[in-house]
């Protein structure tokens, strides 16, 4: 916690909004350093959350890639790509059928809800979000933004975990 909490603050800025594109909830943890252990890293992250309107919450989504696509609407560092790339690996293992039904669900679901779908997928295979896509697609518009900030807020607990476990104090500097 020591080496995470002396982090200059531009790159503990990248490192947390490779957990969270957000630039509202990496503001809110940047502001809540130093940080005793991982629980009170846990606690602050999921206070910081909790305090996002919608929009800011959303802001989110352009740091993620469409499921079976490794390109967002916004640049990514190596480690949100590399994150991300481990997240969606079983789309990446998918069938072409899978593939294009995957793709043809993303653009349904962005023409109904205006933006990209959100499926916290490590673990998924292929068909798991593809279901998961079809099944949401049926939801009405305030349903699907809860379960969106829903998979965001378990992408970055994810992905907070991962830097956590991770000696992300002694990597270079982004």
């Amino acid at each position: 916690m020591d080496e995470l909490n002396a982090l200059p603050i531009q790159h503990a800025r990248a490192l947390l909004t490779a957990c969270c594109g957000a630039p509202d909830w990496v503001q809110g943890m940047l502001a809540t350093r130093p940080w005793r252990d991982p629980k009170g890293v846990f606690a602050a992250a999921d206070r910081t959350w909790d305090s996002l309107t919608l929009e800011q919450r959303l802001a989110a989504i352009a740091h993620h890639p469409r499921l079976g696509a490794s390109a967002a609407a916004v640049p990514l560092d190596e480690r949100a790509r590399r994150w991300s790339a481990g997240e969606q690996r079983g789309a990446a293992s998918a069938d072409t059928d899978t593939r294009s039904a995957l793709a043809q669900g993303n653009a349904d679901y962005e023409r109904r809800f205006g933006h990209t779908f959100i499926l916290c997928a490590k673990g998924l295979s292929a068909e798991d979000m593809l279901r998961s896509l079809t099944e949401r697609l049926a939801h009405d518009p305030e349903t699907e933004r809860t379960n969106t900030a829903r998979e965001l807020h378990r992408i970055t607990r994810l992905r907070l975990e991962e830097l956590l476990a991770g000696d992300a104090a002694r990597e270079e500097a982004p």
